[in-house]
């Protein structure tokens, strides 16, 4: 049973929208809707203290967990395994953002982590069926980013800045070159800036390869308009 768990291959393939995929995010959204119920606590001083690191250890300990299963069962690679993609980086600083209450790092995390993690969470590009760990492994990761974000907003009421756009943007563009050169040297795909991943995706409707590399710039856009939209209407009506 436990080698079926851990195993890296001769597992059942995962099937989008099925009932494992329903359940997991049925239990994800239940788990939001209680961080909303416990946000009076959570402000609590002690309580606070004791949640925010506490969920950024669980936090990094699934980030660790990949990274100990890929080279416990030999599937590592410097091609794709590296905590690289933005959902990855998003997670990492998710943990510091809970731990600093950094405002720089939360409007960052919370585009790159809602607008990916809440995609990847709908049409996660996985091959891991239930009862899999790594099935555990993303999902949890993925929904800690939207969690995170959501603690920040509801308890820490941290939103947007003077400014928040242009070092989204910035901050975005300059990974994706960074992560450019070094698909380039490694021959990996990195933010999927190489090819688009092999199962469905948002980028399957935004065109051929290199043209729906442009076009995520306006997909970042509108991302962080629809993330930051609850904020916008919140402030035109006071």
């Amino acid at each position: 049973m436990m080698n079926s768990f851990f195993a890296a291959d001769n597992v059942r393939p995962f099937v989008l929208f099925s009932t494992s995929h329903l359940a997991i995010l049925a239990v994800l959204a239940l788990a939001c809707l209680g961080l909303v119920a416990a946000r009076g606590r959570l402000r609590e001083e002690r309580a606070n203290r004791v949640f925010r690191r506490a969920f950024s250890l669980f936090i990094i300990l699934l980030a660790a967990a990949y990274q100990i299963w890929s080279v416990a069962v030999r599937d590592w690679s410097v091609t794709y395994s590296l905590p690289l993609q933005l959902c990855d980086l998003a997670l990492v600083m998710s943990a510091v953002m809970l731990l600093n209450r950094s405002s720089r790092v939360f409007e960052v995390t919370y585009v790159w982590g809602m607008g990916g993690a809440l995609q990847a969470l709908l049409t996660p590009d996985l091959w891991y069926a239930y009862p899999h760990f790594i099935f555990f492994q993303f999902f949890l990761a993925h929904g800690s980013i939207i969690l995170a974000c959501l603690f920040m907003i509801l308890v820490e009421g941290f939103g947007p800045g003077p400014g928040s756009l242009k070092r989204v943007l910035l901050a975005t563009n300059a990974y994706a070159v960074l992560m450019a050169a070094f698909n380039y040297l490694t021959g990996s795909n990195y933010l999927f800036l190489c090819r688009k991943p092999e199962l469905p995706s948002l980028l399957d409707y935004l065109g051929p390869w290199p043209w729906y590399v442009l076009s995520l710039e306006l997909v970042l856009v509108f991302a962080f308009y629809l993330c930051y939209l609850p904020f916008f209407i919140c402030h035109w009506r006071r």
